[in-house]
Parts: C-alpha cells; structure tokens; sequence
C-alpha cells in the first residue's frame, strides 16, 4: 500500500508552487501506520515517474522538494468545468456543489482553493428538477439501445406545484439526440403519433424508462442537421418553419451571427444597414429575440410574417396602454 498512499499524497497535496519534502512523505505514512526509510521511497518515487506519474524534484539548495506537474486536467481546464456547472442552469444547487468538489478532487489542495473562489450559486437561477441527471442516463440508454423511451412530462403551476400534460398520461418517443439551448436540456425526439420531430425540456420529464419498441423515425432524424436546427429554433418553441428576411443596423453584425450562424449571407442596406435571410421557426421567441433589438432590427419579408410580428407588438402593446408615459 505504501505506494499508492505515496501516489496519493502527492496528487492532493503537491503542485508547483508547493512542493512536498521527503520529510513530509515520511510523516503520510507514519500516519497510515507504514515506516519506510528514505532509500524505499526514492525507489518508490522513480517507479511511478515509470508508471507516468510526472513527478518533478526541486533542489534548492538546503530545500528539496516533490511535486506532480503534468496532471490528467489543467488547473485552467478545471476552472473551464467549474464555470460550465455553476452556469448550467438545469443542474440544481445541490447537484452544483456535489459536482464542483468532486472536480476539485482533480487538483491539489492548493489549487483546488483557486476553484472555490470561482464558485458563485446561491443566487442564480436553478431547476427545481433533481432528478434531470438520471433522466438524461436513461434517454442515453434508449438511444443506445434503439428502444422506444416513456415519461410523463410537467408544467408548474403558481404553487410551483407539478401540473402534467395529457392528464398524466405516458408520452412514448423514439429517442435521438440531447440538445443545449438557452441554458436548458432538450430531447429530440421522434413521435410516431404525430410523425413529426420533436422536443422536451428534459427537467420537466419524469418516470422515465426504456420500453420494448424499437425506435422509428431514423430517415426523419438523419434528414435533421442539428445545428441548423438549433439555429432555426428560439427558445425550442415550435411553430412552422418559414424564410425570412431581416434588416439590422451594422453594430448587430455580431449578434446576427451568433445567433443565425457564421454561413449566413449579409447583404448591405445602404451605409448603415444589412439584411439577412435565414430559415428560421417563427415563434413569439423569434418575434421576441427580433423585438429585443428595438428599432435596430426589422422583419422584412414574407408579409405574412410581417403581419404576425405586427400583431405581436400589438397584443404587448395593449397591457401597457392604460400607462401615460407623457406624464412620468
């Protein structure tokens, strides 16, 4: 065991900034009740440099030192993790802090408080879902093993009760990709009933499990480019697919393309504006992602999506009509 304790005590305790002495490898395993003598543990030290363990010797004059270098994630990668869990709006408080530690079992001791300082949860804005993890495990599952999947799927209620769709009925899909959009998990599904293609909010799925039907729609979903599909879609509502053109002024370039894609065409509009066409799924998430930009941006054509943009800025309208803005 001496050497896996030896192992052990130098990937949690030693970085390059803190080297560990051999005084204090010593020390380790008195403590786990090992006596070693310095020439055993030299020997054990270059038998895990030959193992791969990249385990670095400081000599500074009276000081000498052990510590690993190369490890397995960097200490920026690590921070990389950390920020993607504590953003990740579908992982709960509790789920946050679980895996941060775990990931902070990665670095040293030292380090490992580099990463705490990055953590800042309390207050963002979770799903109340803690069991979204062994529900993305099992649509793995469906999907792996070509079956069908079940689940019953929820809304809240103002109690911040669960309300469930089709009067708690089991929805069966054929399970094909997990896509990541604006901050929430979705299931791409097939639905045989419908024929169509379709998505779920995966923190509002539960009951989950694998069926005995084999999964159909394959030709459906292989025609699907998902990331085109992620571009089409706002806010994964659905509505009819539709060609649209917009007119934006210059300074949203960044915006267009981080939205829309890189490939789209932008095709000048005098010396302060451009348009762009694009398929996208005319939703109130389109309107609201157009309307956001205020009067930066326009829907040009079809006039049927004109008309419903218009319509859509009027029915807003009228909740606030009551309001004389003349006299704030």
């Amino acid at each position: 065991m001496k050497l896996l304790y030896i192992m052990n005590f130098l990937l949690q305790n030693s970085d390059e900034e803190h080297p560990v002495t051999m005084k204090q490898i010593v020390e380790h395993l008195d403590r786990q009740g090992i006596s070693a003598e310095r020439k055993s543990i030299y020997d054990d030290l270059e038998a895990l440099r030959l193992f791969g363990l990249d385990i670095v010797h400081v000599d500074a004059g009276r000081f000498q030192g052990y510590f690993v270098a190369q490890r397995t994630f960097e200490l920026p990668e690590l921070k990389l993790l950390v920020d993607s869990v504590q953003s990740s709006k579908f992982i709960t408080h509790k789920k946050t802090t679980t895996l941060i530690r775990k990931i902070e079992t990665l670095a040293s001791i030292h380090e490992a408080q580099l990463l705490q300082r990055q953590v800042y949860v309390k207050n963002r804005i979770k799903t109340m879902n803690e069991s979204i993890y062994f529900n993305v495990d099992e649509i793995h599952n469906g999907i792996s093993q070509n079956r069908k999947i079940q689940f019953k799927y929820f809304e809240y209620t103002i109690e911040k009760t669960r309300h469930f769709r089709k009067d708690g009925k089991f929805y069966v899909v054929s399970p094909y990709a997990l896509t990541w959009d604006d901050e929430n998990y979705y299931l791409v599904a097939y639905d045989s009933e419908a024929g169509i293609i379709k998505h779920y909010r995966v923190d509002k799925m539960t009951e989950i499990s694998t069926t005995d039907q084999e999964r159909d729609g394959k030709d459906a979903f292989e025609s699907l480019d998902m990331a085109v599909y992620a571009r089409k879609v706002f806010g994964m509502f659905s509505g009819e697919e539709v060609a649209v053109k917009l007119r934006f002024e210059n300074r949203l370039v960044g915006a267009v393309l981080d939205r829309l894609g890189h490939d789209v065409m932008l095709v000048a509009d005098g010396d302060a504006h451009f348009t762009v066409r694009a398929n996208v799924v005319v939703s109130p998430q389109f309107f609201a992602w157009v309307s956001g930009f205020g009067p930066a941006a326009q829907i040009v054509a079809p006039d049927e999506v004109v008309r419903a943009m218009a319509a859509h800025i009027r029915s807003v309208a009228r909740q606030y009509e009551h309001i004389d803005i003349d006299n704030e």
